[in-house]
């Protein structure tokens, strides 16, 4: 047997609760800190170990990577392909190098891996666009570090 409570016309109307909503409201607009930032004009602050767009690393204008295929290897998206090949003062080099990003996790197991220090996740984290982007050479060998 159920036992019902008599309801003033206060708890009826919910009034004490649309009440403490719209103070709670209230105070949230009024004294609590901004999240929203004016993006172009501001930028948000990232910490130091931010992942974020590919870059080959090179030195007087010739690439650090070797070929060797650890990163590839090592990648668990599989979204690094290159082909090698050969030429007189280096073993090998990279003819072709290609980073799917679409497919790419960022977890940076690919920088780790290198032995030669050459592939790099810079801070760049504005990397949208409207089709399917495939980073070559040339373009991971144009980006700097984004510094």
């Amino acid at each position: 047997m159920l036992i019902e409570k008599k309801k003033g016309i206060l708890q009826e109307l919910y009034l004490v609760e649309i009440i403490k909503g719209l103070w709670i409201t209230m105070r949230n607009m009024l004294f609590s800190r901004k999240v929203t930032i004016q993006f172009p004009e501001e930028r948000r602050e990232y910490s130091e170990r931010f992942r974020g767009a590919h870059y080959i690393k090179a030195t007087n204008g010739v690439e650090n990577c070797t070929a060797c295929m650890l990163c590839p290897t090592v990648c668990p998206a599989e979204c690094i392909h290159i082909e090698a090949g050969e030429r007189p003062d280096k073993e090998k080099y990279p003819v072709k190098f290609e980073i799917d990003v679409l497919r790419c996790c960022f977890c940076g197991m690919c920088e780790e891996a290198c032995p030669k220090d050459a592939i790099k996740l810079s801070n760049i984290y504005e990397m949208s666009t409207t089709y399917r982007e495939v980073y070559d050479k040339s373009f991971l060998l144009d980006q700097r570090g984004g510094k």
